[in-house]
């Protein structure tokens, strides 16, 4: 098996001969936060009042075609956004950014329906925030 990376238990990103659950259009934003102080007649002057919260957006395409259950990982993220839970996000073994991280968001694309009704790939926007 050859993981590709991890948000704590929440979730595991990983390709073998059973099962592919990874990730695509992987972005990092780092920050400053910056304060405008008004001057009259003049431009307002800046201010660096510290580093912002990092963030990571990525998709994620859960497909019960590659061995993985789109409601059940839907689920477990969903429940672990609205309970708050923060873990460290590992890619490639490595930590991503310093702190631990939330996820601030998660929207989904329920891409293929099987008869019933029954989800069969869709495609999530997940949203890590770092917390400090």
């Amino acid at each position: 098996m050859a993981k590709i990376g991890n948000w704590g238990r929440h979730i595991k990103f990983s390709v073998n001969s059973e099962k592919v659950l990874s990730f695509k259009d992987f972005k990092r934003t780092v920050k400053g936060r910056w304060a405008d102080h008004p001057i009259i007649n003049e431009k307002p002057k800046k201010e660096f009042q510290g580093p912002d919260a990092s963030s990571v957006t990525m998709e994620v395409v859960v497909s019960a075609h590659l061995g993985a259950s789109p409601k059940d990982v839907i689920e477990k993220l969903e429940k672990a956004c609205e309970k708050g839970k923060i873990d460290y996000l590992y890619v490639g073994g490595k930590k991503v950014g310093k702190c631990k991280m939330y996820l601030e968001s998660m929207s989904e694309t329920w891409d293929e329906i099987w008869n019933k009704g029954e989800l069969a790939r869709a495609t999530l926007s997940l949203t890590f925030t770092e917390y400090n």
